[in-house]
C-alpha cells in the first residue's frame, strides 16, 4: 500500500506517518489451511505452495529472507534467490566473504521466510548451513548470464568501496583481459539449508490464522497446529 502523504516537514511527516500506520489494515479471506489437506513430507507441501507461486506468476517467486546471526548472536537479514531445492534442501549462491558469508562460518544456524503476498501466505524453514560442493557451485556459476559472472568475480560482496566508478573499474579490469570463459571465483559458491522445521502461515479473517508446525524427529516428521 503507498501512503498519499500531504506535503509537510520532516517532523510532521513522521507523526503524519506514525498515525496511518496505526490504523492501516487489510483482511486476510483467500483461503484456509486444514490438517487433512497437509502433506505428510513438508518438502511435498512447500512444492505445491512455491509452485502455485510461480503458476500465478508472482513477482520474485523465489525470493526468500535469509536470516543469520555471528557467533555472538547478533543477527542480520536480507534477500536472496532460491536456485533449487531437493531432499538435501534449499540452495543460493553468494560470496564467501560476504557478511552472511562470515556469518555462517561462525553459526551455521539460520532461518528462511517465502512471503507471497498476493497469496496471503508465508513459509518460514530453519535448519543448519553447510556449503555446497565445488562441482555444484561451478554448475551453477557457468550457467549464469556473462554480467552476472562477472560482477561475482570483481565484487569484494559486503566490503566498503570508495564509489560507483571505482566498483565499475574493477568490472572493467576483467573484461579487457578477454580470452577464456571466466572461472569461478575462489571465493564464491553455495549453500544449502538442510531443514529441521518448517512453519506453514495462511492469513485468515480477523487474524485467526492458520499454522502449523513440521518439526524433524528420528522417525520422521511431527505435525502441530500453532495458534495464531
Amino acid at each position: 500500500m503507498v501512503l498519499d502523504l500531504p506535503k509537510f516537514g520532516v517532523t510532521e511527516v513522521t507523526k503524519n506517518m506514525t498515525d496511518d500506520q496505526r490504523t492501516i489494515r487489510r483482511d486476510y479471506d483467500l483461503g484456509e489451511l486444514r490438517r487433512a489437506n497437509l502433506e505428510l513430507d513438508p518438502k511435498v507441501q512447500f512444492s505445491h505452495w512455491i509452485n502455485r507461486a510461480i503458476e500465478e506468476a508472482l513477482i520474485d517467486a523465489t525470493a526468500m529472507t535469509l536470516a543469520t546471526a555471528n557467533a555472538a548472536g547478533r543477527p542480520s537479514v536480507r534477500i536472496v534467490l532460491l536456485k533449487h531445492f531437493d531432499e538435501r534442501g534449499f540452495a543460493w549462491y553468494t560470496s564467501y566473504h560476504s557478511q552472511k558469508g562470515r556469518e555462517l562460518a561462525e553459526n551455521p544456524n539460520a532461518s528462511l521466510l517465502f512471503h507471497w503476498r498476493e497469496l496471503e501466505r508465508q513459509v518460514r524453514i530453519s535448519g543448519t548451513v553447510t556449503r555446497l560442493s565445488q562441482g555444484d557451485s561451478k554448475a551453477y556459476f557457468e550457467s549464469r548470464p556473462r554480467e552476472s559472472q562477472y560482477s561475482a568475480a570483481a565484487s569484494d560482496q559486503s566490503f566498503v568501496i570508495a564509489n560507483r566508478a571505482a566498483l565499475e573499474a574493477k568490472v572493467d579490469a576483467l573484461l579487457r583481459q578477454g580470452g577464456a570463459p571466466l572461472a569461478m571465483p575462489e571465493h564464491w559458491g553455495g549453500y544449502l539449508l538442510q531443514p529441521s522445521e518448517y512453519e506453514f502461515w495462511q492469513g485468515r479473517t480477523g487474524r485467526l490464522h492458520d499454522r502449523f508446525i513440521y518439526r524433524k524427529t528420528a522417525t520422521g516428521w511431527h505435525i502441530d497446529r500453532l495458534q495464531p
